[in-house]
């Protein structure tokens, strides 16, 4: 399974994060926001599609890089799992909640205390300050 994940950071060098829901897998865990590639789908236009759906979130295509990626052999489904994290420095909207719990803003040096799933632990590790 592909997932696409953002790294969306705010002029202050917060960065978003998504609480998930309860009753999904990893429920009240701490995440970058994005999701599935479905087949046919580029990563970034997946990201792009789930972002807008996810947070209302209008990303700028051309302001998206990869940045890092995590992997695990079996999923909760039993397939393999690879989620690649994009910076998304542009971006357009006011971020709403609307696949989530509650969404937060972080420093780079607070993701470490917050609870995350195994593989956004991972690509938190990734994360810097905004040049």
């Amino acid at each position: 399974m592909l997932v696409a994940a953002a790294a969306i950071p705010r002029a202050d060098g917060r960065f978003l994060l998504q609480l998930r829901r309860a009753e999904k897998q990893h429920g009240g865990l701490w995440e970058f926001p994005g999701g599935k590639v479905e087949p046919g789908e580029t990563p970034e236009n997946a990201l792009i599609r789930e972002i807008e759906e996810e947070l209302a979130v209008r990303l700028d295509p051309a302001a998206i890089a990869p940045l890092a990626f995590a992997t695990h052999s079996s999923g909760s489904n039993g397939r393999p799992v690879v989620i690649l994290l994009y910076m998304c420095a542009e971006w357009s909207g006011e971020p709403v909640a609307l696949d989530a719990e509650a969404l937060g803003w972080y420093l780079p040096e607070e993701l470490p205390l917050l609870p995350m799933p195994p593989l956004d632990i991972d690509l938190a590790k990734a994360i810097r300050m905004p040049n």
